[in-house]
């Protein structure tokens, strides 16, 4: 099953030598799924000819904003409708999250409750799953026929199922303790120091990254057409 990542935005300079770039992290933690991936770094305007050219669809996290003026916004919500008019299975992480509900009429906005950022902990209904967490912006209204399948006290809209072949997650499963050290080193700057060190604190932690992944294939799986 080949995969198409939309990468929508970069990891610090200072890391991606030794972590990798975002689309890197995703194939890291999909690694053993019998996936084939092909990455389009949209965020530099590299878009694929259509949903086709997967078989599977998955958007990246972005230190950009959904609600921004990109010249690439527009048209990653065009691919994006056409991914779900598709039936193809599309999955959205962080700003992939939020693009995906924006796209399909949802809204997101920069959340007056501030940061999120470490090592957080999700309720998924069945279980319970800690995950690594870099956001201000908040999905606040859903997309038309959105079922909200995750949630925390901070992110009420923390992961979405949308018709048959769509999943949003808002945390970054992707994201190890390495990666959120870097970002706290090198992406810090607007976090509240308390935030910092509680994320710092959070680090020797575990957290469901794997539980996650299994998830995530399980659901292109399924989708697969």
């Amino acid at each position: 099953m080949r995969i198409g990542i939309l990468q929508t935005g970069h990891a610090p300079d200072e890391v991606r030598g030794t972590l990798g770039d975002y689309a890197d992290m995703f194939k890291r933690l999909l690694d053993g799924q019998d996936f084939e991936f092909q990455t389009f770094d949209v965020v530099d305007s590299v878009f694929p000819k259509g949903p086709g050219e997967a078989d599977g669809w998955l958007i990246t996290g972005s230190r950009h904003a959904a609600y921004e003026d990109h010249d690439w916004i527009a048209p990653l919500e065009a691919l994006i409708r056409d991914i779900a008019a598709s039936g193809k299975p599309l999955i959205g992480v962080c700003f992939g999250h939020q693009i995906v509900a924006q796209a399909l009429g949802g809204r997101v906005e920069k959340f007056r409750g501030g940061w999120s950022v470490g090592r957080q902990v999700y309720d998924f209904g069945d279980d319970e799953l800690a995950l690594n967490a870099w956001h201000q912006d908040q999905v606040v209204e859903l997309p038309e026929g959105a079922q909200v399948i995750a949630e925390s006290d901070f992110c009420p809209y923390a992961a979405l199922v949308i018709g048959d072949n769509i999943l949003t997650v808002q945390p970054h499963p992707e994201f190890d303790a390495k990666m959120v050290a870097a970002l706290i080193d090198h992406r810090g700057e607007a976090v509240p120091d308390e935030l910092l060190e509680a994320a710092k604190a959070g680090l020797t932690k575990t957290t469901a990254n794997d539980q996650m992944a299994e998830r995530m294939a399980a659901f292109f799986r399924k989708g697969a057409k």
